[in-house]
């Protein structure tokens, strides 16, 4: 029988946000878009703001209505990955496996640690002071025999609580609860489940696997499993990563195709930022055009490999130009790259001008990475 850890970063964003700004402390604090023009959505929100209904996911002009005297904020996002890597840190010290899911999530792999560590809950409280101790961000931890049920058990006790779900107990502890508690659940699958008079986990779990297989096929099979108490027992340790990419609303719908540019060109740096300090480079080069209609365009070209901020701009603003042929406002535009590989230094086949731009940019990383993105500027042509 395995032991499967899921930790969870009680609404980490905002506990990041207070952690930088004590004075939001005991308030109602919405991470995300601006209220004043209505754009974007709530990202995180305290659990003083969710008293008022607010959840992650709901349109900030929605999110203003419900609680117009909520303190709201954009989010530091580099501030939240330091955080995160330094929970992982910890994390690291005691457990053998671990896997990432998300920026305030992991599955620890805790299996055969009992002789070392003896009672899982108060091994896993242990865990829970130590991330509280040392970086005042709370957590909430769910045990269970594999990773479905350990991370319904974390969502059970929150804030800071602790759930363990004995071996042999999944289907008893399950069964009470709504089915929209099942991870994959959503609106859809809620409603069209509950047409067909299924409420409970429990009333999946009585039904014979052949009516979900059924009903919705190989996601059905999956759901009823999941009711069932069944779940992946063995955590992914290498979750390659398929993109990198930025993307910003404006405030308000943008006509100036200088100022679209110039945007453009700072989402591209920290696209760039991010695959140097992997030490990756990128052969497709992708853009998202949305203007003031929702209309939404996308476009990619594939490339000679780079994490020049130069190149990949260039060809961003090529696609960009071409995809924006319509005479009304932007909303929202995005450039994002994919097909990686490992960057091969190899400088004896560049010319000089190449290897000192290389050089140049590698002092970039180096200075944004220890000192923060904002530090250091390329210049914009």
């Amino acid at each position: 029988m395995r032991t499967i850890f899921h930790l969870d970063l009680d609404a980490f964003f905002v506990s990041v946000e207070r952690i930088l700004d004590p004075s939001l402390n005991g308030k109602p604090v919405i991470v995300g878009g601006d209220p004043k023009y209505g754009r974007g959505v709530v990202a995180a929100c305290s659990y003083e703001a969710r008293a008022f209904g607010l959840h992650s996911a709901m349109p900030i002009r929605q999110a203003y209505r419900l609680c117009p005297h909520g303190i709201y904020v954009h989010g530091h996002g580099e501030e939240y990955t330091r955080f995160s890597k330094a929970v992982k840190n910890i994390l690291e010290q005691y457990a053998p496996l671990i896997e990432q899911a998300s920026i305030d999530e992991f599955y620890l792999d805790m299996t055969g640690t009992q002789r070392v560590y003896g009672s899982m809950f108060a091994f896993a409280s242990h865990i829970q002071k130590e991330i509280w101790d040392k970086l005042s961000l709370p957590c909430s931890i769910g045990i269970g025999s594999n990773k479905t049920v350990a991370k319904i058990g974390s969502d059970c006790m929150k804030p800071m609580g602790i759930t363990y779900i004995l071996p042999g107990m999944e289907k008893e502890f399950l069964a009470p609860m709504p089915v929209e508690s099942i991870p994959g659940v959503g609106k859809v699958t809620l409603r069209e489940l509950q047409s067909r008079g299924f409420y409970k986990i429990g009333d999946v779990a009585k039904m014979p696997l052949d009516y979900f297989a059924a009903a919705f096929g190989k996601y059905g099979i999956d759901l009823w499993r999941k009711a069932n108490g069944e779940g992946t027992e063995y955590l992914t340790i290498e979750r390659g990563r398929k993109s990198i990419s930025r993307e910003t609303t404006f405030g308000e719908d943008v006509m100036d195709r200088e100022y679209i540019k110039q945007v453009l060109f700072q989402l591209t740096g920290k696209v760039c930022h991010s695959l140097r300090k992997r030490n990756w480079q990128a052969s497709t080069v992708n853009i998202k055009l949305r203007y003031s209609d929702f209309q939404t365009i996308t476009r990619a070209k594939t490339i000679k490999p780079t994490n020049d901020d130069k190149v990949v701009f260039e060809t961003a603003w090529n696609l960009m130009s071409k995809a924006h042929t319509r005479r009304i406002a932007v909303r929202l535009i995005g450039v994002g790259v994919t097909n990686f590989s490992p960057l091969g230094e190899q400088e004896y086949l560049f010319d000089e001008y190449e290897i000192k731009r290389k050089k140049m940019l590698r002092a970039v990383t180096r200075i944004r990475t220890k000192y923060g993105y904002k530090m250091i500027r390329i210049g914009f042509t």
